[in-house]
């Protein structure tokens, strides 16, 4: 397995797989405060171990950082039962705002989780600098993603309020993988399209 593999396979273990083992762990014995909190100590000490290691901020885990506290906070705020079944879509519709919003940044989000993922390639910010094609197509997958997450969200906020309870429990994680689903196909033949 090379170099770049390793790195996304262990980003991806500590600040998805592993936030998510240890709520999935401590929720039937806590609150959903307290177990979110729990998840949120991986990214965020991540963050702070990248930004002292390299003086430089680490992005993507920022992100998942935020969107562990912001479910702590949804999770705060308790509510009926919709509420609580639809605070994973206001933290996803949160987070689709702030894809969108990064597009007023030198660089949105998106060119900060490929440079993740691609091992901080130098030749990254080379690209970005001399090439407009370059900054189009991460602002293009930003205004994409931003958009997936929106839809997600506002479908999820659709169906809860036309299904049951219990008919809300099927469909709604279905919708969810299908339109992240597409959206991560989209990404992966996009990226295949510039590169050839």
């Amino acid at each position: 397995m090379n170099q770049n593999r390793k790195a996304i396979l262990f980003t991806l273990l500590l600040n998805i797989a592993l936030p998510y083992v240890i709520y999935r762990l401590l929720a039937p014995h806590t609150s959903s405060a307290v177990a979110l909190s729990a998840a949120a100590i991986v990214p965020l000490g991540e963050s702070v171990y990248t930004l002292m290691r390299t003086r430089k901020a680490d992005v993507f885990s920022g992100f998942i950082f935020l969107g562990l506290v912001l479910g702590v906070i949804a999770a705060l705020l308790g509510g009926d039962e919709r509420f609580i079944l639809l605070r994973e879509s206001y933290v996803t519709g949160i987070m689709g705002i702030l894809f969108l919003l990064s597009l007023l940044f030198p660089r949105p989000l998106i060119y900060y989780f490929a440079e993740r993922f691609a091992g901080r390639d130098p030749q990254m910010d080379d690209k970005w600098n001399r090439l407009p094609a370059y900054r189009r197509t991460f602002r293009l997958m930003t205004i994409v993603w931003g958009c997936a997450l929106l839809l997600e969200a506002a479908i999820k906020v659709a169906l809860m309020n036309i299904l049951s309870i219990s008919a809300f429990l099927v469909v709604s994680p279905i919708a969810s993988y299908a339109i992240i689903g597409l959206t991560i196909f989209w990404n992966i033949r996009y990226v295949r399209q510039i590169r050839n």
